[in-house]
């Protein structure tokens, strides 16, 4: 049994992963900004624990970590899922906004595993996995900042992987594609169209896809495998 907290956990990618580790029979916490209606219907009908965070604040980190700890009494598996998106040209992007972005997606899965690692490192064993997007690895026009962002969790990955792998923490990334979340349903039809066509699987994906490639890093039979990022992409990315 892990003890598993989960960023962005109330809803999209996040919800399924906050369902599959607690149907494992985990002991999961996740954290959540604003959806608290959303968050409460997960954590009823998973007994999953939800804390309310501004990730993007290191001190709201450093109480939701201490709260979820006392919960879950350690962490064995840190899943970093947290972000948002923002479509414009990189000109019209305000400071605020790439700001916000980059606080978001990138410096809240540092602050998480700078808080959780303390209790893998005593354990000598942990599991880190970081969700990027394929746009990390090639860029999206109009998306700069978010890209950016996605980027920044690669360099972050391969560094802790680093860092951490002689305490016996393995740290990786998966990068999802188009998948079939509330942040793609804003998608028009001719950017969603355009974007099945040339991913070469020909589908959009599901958030259970994402969850696969993650229940496979937190795995036993990913044991010897740290500072990899994998696309879960239908080959959008090759």
């Amino acid at each position: 049994m892990k003890r598993v907290l989960i960023s962005g956990g109330s809803r999209g990618i996040g919800a399924a992963l906050v369902r599959a580790f607690c149907e494992k029979g985990d002991r999961v916490a996740f954290l959540y900004r604003s959806s608290h209606e959303a968050a409460e219907r997960l954590a009823g009908e998973t007994g999953a624990v939800a804390v309310a965070c501004d990730i993007s604040s290191p001190d709201e980190v450093r109480r939701a970590v201490a709260l979820c700890r006392a919960e879950l009494g350690g962490f064995d598996l840190l899943i970093c899922n947290a972000g948002v998106s923002l479509i414009s040209l990189s000109r019209d992007v305000s400071d605020a906004e790439w700001r916000r972005l980059l606080d978001t997606n990138l410096s809240s899965a540092f602050y998480l595993a700078r808080e959780v690692q303390g209790d893998m490192i005593a354990a000598q064993s942990g599991r880190m996995v970081m969700i990027g997007s394929m746009w990390g690895k090639v860029g999206a026009s109009m998306e700069v900042a978010y890209s950016a962002s996605k980027a920044g969790l690669r360099g972050l990955t391969m560094a802790l992987a680093k860092e951490l792998g002689p305490s016996g923490i393995t740290v990786n990334c998966v990068e999802p594609g188009l998948i079939d979340t509330e942040m793609n349903a804003a998608l028009d039809a001719e950017t969603r169209a355009a974007l099945i066509e040339g991913t070469p699987m020909s589908r959009i994906g599901t958030p259970r896809d994402v969850v696969a490639a993650v229940e496979f890093f937190a795995s036993e039979n990913a044991s010897f495998i740290t500072g990899q990022c994998l696309g879960v992409d239908g080959g959008f990315a090759v």
